[in-house]
């Protein structure tokens, strides 16, 4: 169940865009991730909410967003029994009403000028549009050890298996038109690491172009990503995207999807209607 702010104050204007925090065990790291991003988002030109997913943390993480001071910018908190990002993501996704939602790490490591050009896109009419490392303008700060660097190579050669489209699957900064984001989410299996190949290859099962941006990226301390424990996990989970995705299979996903939803829809207050076969999440 969504835990309303504090105060319970309703945001000034219907939110535009809501942005999702999938966050477990952060309760150090995001006080000044979430002040980041409210102040970022307080100065969006579309009104903004932020919903933080606390997935089965055993730290305080919950206890910070119910402690969160009213502001311009409305902060929900909602619980996900079960650990896994792609399980908190596509929690929070669901619980969205927004015309335009998207989700960012709790830790920020993507600078938030990146917003900006996320909102533009979609204003503009991008429905699937993604932060990517991997292009030539995007500046990366990256202290990951050189084991955790091959291991990324070999993930990112598999990942363009399923979405040959993509520099970067992995960049947790992916901005969607609304209907498309829970339409996709709803057929979301992945609860790992992986999750995000997968989304991005329903949404185009599902009709739409994926356009990726440059961001400056810098790789913070604490993440929850381990090399030993979540490695072989990732790699299991990307093959069996592969698998479920592959030309073959993609077909039938097609052929029991909704109707095509290519384009985001203009800003309007939220209760926009829905292309067909798609119902609120």
């Amino acid at each position: 169940m969504v835990t309303p702010r504090p105060d319970g104050a309703p945001s000034a204007a219907p939110v535009q865009i809501e942005i999702v925090v999938p966050a477990r065990n952060e309760a150090r790291r995001l006080p000044a991730g979430l002040d980041a991003l409210c102040r970022k988002a307080a100065a969006l030109e579309v009104p903004a909410g932020i919903l933080v997913v606390d997935s089965a943390s055993t730290d305080a993480t919950s206890d910070v967003v119910r402690r969160w001071p009213a502001g311009p910018v409305p902060v929900r908190l909602l619980h996900c029994d079960r650990p896994g990002k792609g399980l908190a993501v596509r929690t929070g996704l669901l619980a969205t009403r927004a015309p335009f939602v998207g989700f960012c790490d709790a830790d920020m490591a993507t600078d938030l000028a990146a917003l900006d050009v996320a909102v533009g896109l979609l204003a503009a009419g991008n429905s699937l549009v993604v932060g990517s490392r991997g292009l030539a303008a995007s500046v990366v700060e990256n202290r990951h050890s050189a084991v955790r660097r091959a291991g990324a190579a070999v993930f990112r050669a598999m990942a363009r298996r399923v979405v040959p489209g993509a520099t970067d699957t992995q960049c947790g900064f992916k901005f969607f038109a609304g209907p498309l984001a829970r339409a996709a989410a709803q057929r979301l299996t992945t609860a790992g690491f992986a999750f995000d190949i997968e989304l991005i290859a329903l949404c185009q099962r599902l009709g739409a172009s994926l356009t990726e941006f440059p961001v400056h990226w810098q790789d913070m301390p604490g993440s929850t990503f381990s090399v030993p424990r979540h490695s072989a996990m990732a790699l299991r989970d990307v093959v069996s995207i592969w698998l479920a995705h592959r030309p073959g299979r993609a077909a039938a996903v097609v052929a029991d999807a909704p109707e095509p939803v290519a384009t985001a829809p203009v800003l309007e207050p939220p209760g926009e209607a829905l292309p067909a076969g798609i119902t609120p999440a």
